[in-house]
C-alpha cells in the first residue's frame, strides 16, 4: 500500500513538472516560450570612469546567460532583455593603520539594469545591483589588482541580476 502511494506521488510531482513548462532542474524560471536573451552595451555613465568597464561588464552578463541557460544570445528583440549603465564606480578608504592611514581601500561598483520579458511583462524591473571588492591601500588599482576586483564584483552583480530576472530568487 505505501509502495503505490509512493508510486502515486512521484508521478503527480512528475506530470507536474513536465506539464508546467517553466520549470527547470537549472533553477531558471522561465516561459517555455522565451528562447532568446539580449544584453545591450552598458555605458559607464559614473563620475569616475575607468577604460574598458563597460564593455567588461556588458560581456560579463552576456556570459552568465550563455553559460547558466540555453537561450539564445541576439542583438535585438530578444524575448527577455537587459539594459542600463553603470552609475557607480568609486574608491573610499576602509580601514586603517595606527599612523591613521588606509590599510584597505574599497571599489564599490553600482549598475542600474532595466529588465523585460516579452511573455510576462508583470516580471521585467528597474533596479540597481552593486557590490565591492577590498585591496591593500598600497597597492595601485591597475593590472592584476584591478583584475581581481572587477572579476569578483562583476560574478557577485552578474549572479544578482541573473538570479533577479531569471531564476526568481
Amino acid at each position: 500500500m505505501i509502495q503505490k502511494i509512493k508510486i502515486f506521488l512521484f508521478s503527480v510531482l512528475l506530470i507536474s513538472v513536465v506539464s508546467c513548462g517553466i520549470y527547470s532542474f537549472g533553477g531558471v524560471s522561465l516561459d517555455s516560450r522565451v528562447k532568446t536573451v539580449q544584453v545591450d552595451y552598458f555605458p559607464n555613465t559614473a563620475r569616475l570612469i575607468e577604460p574598458g568597464l563597460s564593455q567588461a561588464f556588458t560581456v560579463s552578463l552576456q556570459n552568465i546567460f550563455i553559460s547558466q541557460t540555453n537561450l539564445d544570445m541576439v542583438k535585438s528583440d530578444g524575448d527577455i532583455h537587459f539594459e542600463g549603465e553603470i552609475t557607480g564606480y568609486r574608491i573610499n578608504p576602509m580601514t586603517a593603520t595606527a599612523q591613521q592611514t588606509a590599510a584597505q581601500n574599497r571599489l564599490t561598483i553600482t549598475v542600474l539594469v532595466n529588465f523585460y520579458n516579452k511573455y510576462e511583462e508583470d516580471k521585467g524591473f528597474e533596479q540597481s545591483f552593486s557590490f565591492y571588492h577590498d585591496y591593500d591601500a598600497n597597492a595601485q588599482l591597475v593590472g592584476g589588482t584591478l583584475d581581481e576586483a572587477l572579476e569578483v564584483i562583476f560574478e557577485r552583480i552578474t549572479q544578482d541580476i541573473f538570479n533577479a530576472s531569471v531564476a526568481q530568487w
